[in-house]
């Protein structure tokens, strides 16, 4: 039976969660236009100098400036929860924020992305800045992903949280190997992927798979998984920690 209550509690989830996205997005392209034109006029000044985008007082002052990541990320927003008849997949990916400073990572975190904030049927995503969660994406085209299930969700919550600090920390070896992360909340078993590029290459893979099962803190096995046995439907874990 149809819950029309149910219904109508998804659906105000899944609109607040957009909506704060859009606010969010709003509010750091204000701060980053905002401080960009603070740098411009304090670079500007008589008796500074700027030293990699910072504005030095000559006196010894230095003014506050941004923790700067070694790359790009993007969260991305997918709701699967009311998909529109003939839709492909993919087709309610949002891209909600491109941030590379700490600053920016703490507050989207806090504010939005955070698996607790999703709707049911949802996903949150962190990607590499230029390479969306897509099969389809050349730099996932040929990967995989390490999966690891939960049906609590504050595990999910945590571990998903780990998960993002060791990618912005670049707390990997083969950091270049790896695409991104997504977390999938769903009705009886959340879910936590770590996407990888080179699905072949088992070293790498291995070590990877290894590294992140000490940072989620997981004692259970862990399975990867060929993207190509997916879009077939071959459930087979083709490496395992």
């Amino acid at each position: 039976m149809w819950n029309s209550g149910a219904a109508y509690a998804t659906k105000t989830a899944t609109l607040d969660s957009e909506w704060k996205m859009e606010k969010m997005r709003r509010t750091m392209e204000e701060k980053k236009n905002r401080r960009e034109s603070e740098n411009k006029r304090e670079r500007e000044k008589p008796g500074t100098m700027a030293t990699d985008g910072a504005a030095v007082d000559v006196g010894g002052e230095v003014a506050e400036q941004p923790h700067r990541l070694d790359k790009k990320w993007t969260f991305w927003f997918d709701n699967q929860s009311k998909p529109k008849l003939g839709a492909g997949w993919g087709n309610n990916l949002r891209n909600g924020y491109t941030f590379d400073t700490v600053e920016e990572f703490w507050c989207l975190y806090d504010q939005v992305f955070k698996p607790s904030k999703l709707p049911g049927n949802a996903d949150f995503h962190l990607f590499k800045a230029g390479i969306e969660p897509k099969w389809e994406d050349p730099e996932c085209a040929n990967g995989g992903k390490w999966t690891v299930t939960s049906s609590r969700k504050a595990n999910l919550e945590t571990m998903w949280f780990e998960t993002l600090m060791a990618l912005i920390g670049e707390q990997f070896d083969e950091a270049d190997e790896i695409c991104g992360v997504v977390a999938s909340v769903r009705q009886r078993q959340d879910k936590l992927s770590l996407w990888t590029k080179n699905a072949a290459n088992e070293a790498a893979q291995m070590s990877i798979g290894r590294k992140w099962k000490e940072i989620i803190d997981v004692t259970d096995k862990i399975t990867y998984n060929f993207h190509d046995d997916s879009k077939t439907r071959t459930s087979k874990g083709r490496y395992s920690v």
